[in-house]
Order: structure tokens, then sequence, then C-alpha cells
């Protein structure tokens, strides 16, 4: 038995990756990729475009099969047995980079939808809400700077804003890991900031996976992070150890 096996099965962990390859036309997206997140942790993902963080996301969730490896969730189930919507139910949510509220709601009816149940619009719109449901969605749009804004318009939010709303939905989905894809693109200074502190107070009870690259919001998570490479981990550490990587430098920070 290997030791990264062993480890499986002796240590707690969210998400469990060994040995994960995907080949799209003979080109190696993921190339024996091996990864490991302890329950309640935060990671940041660098590397260069290409190296294979979308795939990685990808194929975490449901969405791509890999050709081979192991990918398991919470000690006990197999991701690569499950599609998208199934991956979802166990507890895996994604946040793409491109916001998806729906603008014409208000930020309260977007996250009343987002609850975990998966209604449609209508049935959302028709649905008397529990006290218990209420109480959540107040707490969540307390969390994600929102309180100010319950009964606005999505579409008047700032950019900011709409990434924090769209964290704050798939919070209404009760995730035990969230994979979140450049949070910090195109915000200002002031919400690249708030959304590193929001990140921090989530990772107290959800496992995180934060693909970035901006190096300043990763250095404000200040979380351990793994340099991605051609499809597989090239490094990893804190952010001041990868920086001084020799072979970091030269493939991701040098250019």
């Amino acid at each position: 038995m290997s030791i990264s096996k062993q480890h499986h099965i002796d240590t707690p962990s969210v998400l469990y990756m060994d040995g994960v390859s995907v080949s799209f036309d003979g080109f190696k997206a993921l190339n024996s990729l091996s990864m490991f997140i302890a329950p309640g942790e935060m990671r940041a993902i660098i590397g260069p475009n290409g190296a294979g963080k979308t795939t990685m996301m990808d194929v975490i969730t449901g969405k791509t099969r890999p050709d081979s490896g192991t990918i398991v969730f919470n000690n006990q189930h197999d991701l690569t047995r499950y599609d998208e919507a199934d991956v979802a139910n166990l507890g895996v949510g994604r946040k793409f980079q491109k916001p998806s509220v729906i603008e014409s709601l208000t930020v309260f009816e977007n996250l009343e939808m987002s609850l975990k149940g998966g209604r449609s619009i209508w049935q959302a719109l028709m649905h008397r809400l529990s006290g218990a449901q209420k109480e959540k969605l107040d707490e969540i749009l307390e969390l994600v700077n929102l309180s100010d804004r319950t009964h606005h318009l999505a579409g008047d939010l700032s950019h900011g804003q709409k990434q924090w709303l769209e964290i704050g939905m798939l919070l209404g989905q009760e995730p035990q890991l969230l994979l979140i894809d450049e949070p910090a693109a195109g915000m200002t200074d002031e919400e690249t900031m708030k959304t590193a502190e929001l990140f921090k107070t989530l990772a107290k009870k959800h496992s995180l996976m934060v693909v970035e690259h901006d190096m300043d919001f990763i250095e404000a998570l200040d979380c351990k992070v793994t340099v991605l490479h051609e499809g597989h981990v090239l490094a990893e550490g804190s952010l001041a150890t990868v920086k001084a990587n020799p072979q970091v430098i030269e493939v991701y920070l040098g250019r």
C-alpha cells in the first residue's frame, strides 16, 4: 500500500486526489495530479495559464471524467462516479469567474432561490420562507456584507458586490467544499481585501479552494498555496516558500 493511500485512510480529508490524469486530443491537461485538502482548510491555487486549474475544478465537480486516478470527497464519495448535479448535492459548491446572479431580482430574491432544495424561480418567489430559512438568509447577508442592500436589484450592485452575492448563493446550498475561480478579478482594492476577510471567516466552517492570479489577494488569505504547472503540482507551501522556489519563479512568477 502506498503512503498516500494509507494517509487517505487515516486522515480526515474533505478532498483527496491521487494520480488524476485527463487528456484532450493527446494533450495532458492533468498529469498525475495529487492533492489533499483537510476539513476547514483554505487552499490557494496558482499557476500559469494552461496549468490545469480549470480542468482540475471540472474533474472535482463531475463536469469532466478523468482518464485515471482517484478523487474522494469526505473520505467516502468517489467523485469520479457522479455527475455535476450529484456532486453539488453532496456538498461541493463551485463559483465561476463571471457572476451568474439574476439582475432583475433583488439581492434577497437571488439568495432565496439558492436555498438548498433547488427551486425554480417561480417556486422560490411563491414560496413562504420558514423562520429558520429567513434567519439563515439574514445571516448570509450579514456575512457577505450585503445586509444594507437586501432589497436592491442585483443589477445595481458593483462587480465586487455581485461576486459576494454569488458566494452567498453558494452558501445557501450548505456546501462543505467551495471551489472559487478568480474572485478578485475586476474588484477594487477595498473589495479585494474585504473578500479576503470574508474567505477567512468562511474557512472556519467550510473548506475552500481558491484559484487566483492576484498575489496581494493570496497574501491576504495567508493560507497554504499549491502551484500547478503542466497538469501537476510543482510546489506547495506558504506563499513565501513557493515564491522563493526557483522552478516556480522560472515557470510562473518570472514572466
